[in-house]
This record gives structure tokens, C-alpha cells and sequence, in this order.
């Protein structure tokens, strides 16, 4: 058992150590991510629900919040949350402390943003204001304007990248990307022939 709760671990601790191939946008290692969601749906098995590891109740339902806006449900797929995105980031960030401090970080300035902007916290702002101040640090080139926003636009920079990994290496964005690979393919009758070049 130990021997597992190390690799574990240690698998979960890659999860933000850098990029290697087969990552969706650089950031997570794909075994890693695959591990991940394995984690993420025994515990929702075992237990009928994933507990957030790492952020609070209100954090988590802002990430949940962000996600969905971020990757929204559609005709074709279901959104970022139906995926297990905002679990895939909780458990990501609860095991690597750089992502523990620009997005537990990031959500409190968030808050701070809406509320200094609109007297009231993200979750509780209309959908207009949402979109106003997510505008604001959705773009780089408005860091450049005002350096104030920098922080907080390399928060949602993040964000959506942990978000894309979460819900491209998830069954439902494997699904919605049509990967057809690691399957058993009965024959393979190799390339049609070219006209002209038939012997």
C-alpha cells in the first residue's frame, strides 16, 4: 500500500512539472492525466462524489463557475464540468504548490476584482458583469495596458490551458476530439492504389 501511495504521488506530482508529449496545451503529462481521471472516477464510485482536496466549498463552485464558461456544454458535447474538469484541476493543484498559489490565488483576486468593480463576488455577479471583468483578463494585450492585470490574467491563462487538459484527456473530450486509437483493427488492406500508377 505504500509502495502505491508513493506512485501515486509521485505520478500526481508530475502532473504540473512540465511538459512532454501527448500533453493537450503543454501542461499536464498524458499518463498523468489519465491517472488523474482514473482517481477522479473511482472516488466518484466509491464514495458518490468527488470531494474537493485542495480548494474550499466557495472557490470550488467559482472554478465550476469557470470551467463551464470556459468550455461550455453543446450540441456536439458536453461541457467542461460534465467532463470532470474542474475535479481534474482541484486534484492537480492539491498535489503541486505553484498551482496552489496562482489559482487559489487568481480566484481570490477574482473576487476581490468583482468586488472592488461591482460590490459583490464573482458567483454573484450578473452574467454581463462576468463576462466584463473574465474580458478584462482574458487578453494579454490588456496586461500590457495596465500592469495591474497582469497577475491575473497569467491566473486565467492557466486556468484555461488546466481546463482544455482537463477536458481533452477526459472521456467525454476524447470522445468530442473522435479518437479512434488503441483499438483492434481485424485487417489492414493498406493505401487505395493511385490511378496511373497501378503496376
Amino acid at each position: 500500500m505504500a509502495i502505491d501511495l508513493v506512485s501515486r504521488r509521485a505520478l500526481l506530482k508530475s502532473l504540473g512539472m512540465g511538459a512532454v508529449a501527448g500533453s493537450v496545451f503543454r501542461v499536464i503529462p498524458l499518463e498523468a492525466a489519465a491517472y488523474a481521471h482514473s482517481v477522479i472516477d473511482a472516488e466518484k464510485a466509491d464514495a458518490g462524489g468527488y470531494m474537493p482536496k485542495f480548494f474550499d466549498a466557495h472557490a470550488y463552485k467559482t472554478l465550476q463557475a469557470l470551467c463551464e464558461t470556459i468550455f461550455p456544454a453543446d450540441a456536439d458535447s458536453g461541457g467542461a464540468v460534465e467532463a470532470g474538469a474542474p475535479e481534474f484541476i482541484d486534484l492537480v493543484t492539491s498535489e503541486n504548490v505553484g498551482f496552489q498559489e496562482k489559482l487559489g490565488g487568481g480566484l481570490k483576486g477574482l473576487d476581490a476584482n468583482c468586488t472592488s468593480k461591482y460590490g459583490k463576488v464573482y458567483l454573484e455577479c450578473a452574467a454581463g458583469q462576468q463576462k466584463e471583468i473574465l474580458d478584462l483578463i482574458a487578453y494579454r494585450k490588456n496586461a500590457e495596458v495596465d500592469a495591474g492585470l497582469a497577475q491575473s490574467v497569467e491566473f486565467f491563462s492557466l486556468l484555461r490551458n488546466l481546463t482544455a487538459d482537463g477536458f481533452f484527456t477526459s472521456k467525454i473530450g476524447i470522445k468530442y476530439l473522435g479518437y479512434k486509437g488503441n483499438t483492434f483493427v481485424p485487417e489492414f488492406p493498406g493505401c487505395p492504389p493511385v490511378p496511373g500508377l497501378e503496376a
